[in-house]
């Protein structure tokens, strides 16, 4: 039971078990398309976890030109902290420029999810002489707190030219340093899987068990979201691979989310890039998942790759009223 609560303590953050029980407001980050002016950070707030109402009339509420080098910003992964501190994560990329103009990420941190440190990472500088300067593309970069390190992970897809290190998209990872403005190691690979992976997303249940989800293509099946299942974070050898396509239909998505509900269950959510909308699926076991509503394909929301937390009620009223 301790082990439980600990690991629970550190996907929620330093507040008390209790405590996330009052975080009953949802906060969604995400960017809305490829132009430039599109690939921005948006809010949206929901107060069940499907419905969203955007922030800002659906404007950005950071400029990508502040914060990345190439003036664009995709796939916002927002993670609260354990230590109080909000962190975000996205690809530096504009794609008008090129769909393998992506050198590196940006890293950021917020005590008020209004005021945001920022950093840029650009691996061709980073880590020059090592096979990562050799990247075209650092994609869909996410935050985990590793307690068996006492940092936060840092996961993201590397791909290079077909010659280079990296021909295969496959997932890597590497940890924050202590001030969140800079990576601290050469990217180690996190798994190994026999087709292109992409979009990787952590989450870990009640019982302690992590579940990875990830998009794969180029197998019999095409593009599949799959699954895997494990309690030790970095021993494959380990994993189960669940079986079938983790949502309930054939269309083509990617970046999924998968976030816990204020009622006990879980809310996948994924881009379907080729319809135009978003699709949210509840599950009560993060293995069966069911179809609950898609985002609508006009308007001032219309998300693209992102990612939801929880709100208190306090943390909700203030962004309703900033934006």
């Amino acid at each position: 039971m301790k082990t439980v609560l600990f690991l629970l303590s550190m996907m929620f953050g330093a507040a008390s078990i209790g405590a996330e029980s009052s975080k009953e407001h949802y906060l969604f980050v995400y960017f809305t398309g490829n132009t430039t002016t599109q690939q921005q950070i948006c809010y949206a707030l929901s107060s069940n976890g499907v419905d969203f109402i955007p922030l800002n009339g659906g404007a950005p509420v950071i400029a990508s030109d502040t914060i990345a080098i190439m003036k664009g910003v995709r796939d916002p992964h927002i993670l609260r902290g354990h230590d109080g501190w909000f962190y975000m994560v996205a690809t530096d990329m504009d794609w008008t420029k090129g769909k393998w103009s992506n050198r590196g990420i940006v890293m950021m941190r917020s005590r008020n999810l209004l005021d945001w440190e920022h950093h840029t990472v650009d691996f061709h500088e980073r880590f020059v002489g090592e096979a990562a300067a050799k990247v075209n593309a650092v994609w869909a970069p996410q935050t985990i707190w590793d307690p068996s390190v006492q940092k936060y992970m840092i996961y993201f897809s590397l791909h290079s030219e077909k010659k280079g290190p990296y021909p295969q998209d496959a997932v890597y990872y590497t940890y924050a340093n202590s001030d969140f403005s800079d990576v601290e190691d050469v990217p180690r690979l996190l798994f190994s899987y026999p087709y292109p992976t992409i979009d990787t997303d952590i989450v870990v249940d009640e019982s302690g068990m992590y579940h990875l989800f990830f998009n794969t293509w180029g197998g019999p099946d095409g593009l599949l979201r799959r699954q895997y299942t494990f309690v030790d974070l970095y021993d494959q050898s380990k994993w189960t691979l669940v079986e079938g396509r983790m949502q309930p239909n054939d269309i083509a998505s990617e970046g999924s989310c998968v976030y816990p509900l204020a009622g006990g269950s879980w809310m996948l959510v994924y881009d379907c890039f080729e319809s135009g909308f978003c699709q949210f699926c509840r599950s009560d076991d993060l293995i069966h998942f069911e179809l609950v509503k898609n985002t609508s394909t006009t308007g001032t929301f219309t998300p693209r790759h992102g990612t939801v937390i929880r709100l208190t009620q306090e943390e909700y009223e203030v962004l309703k009223q900033k934006y």
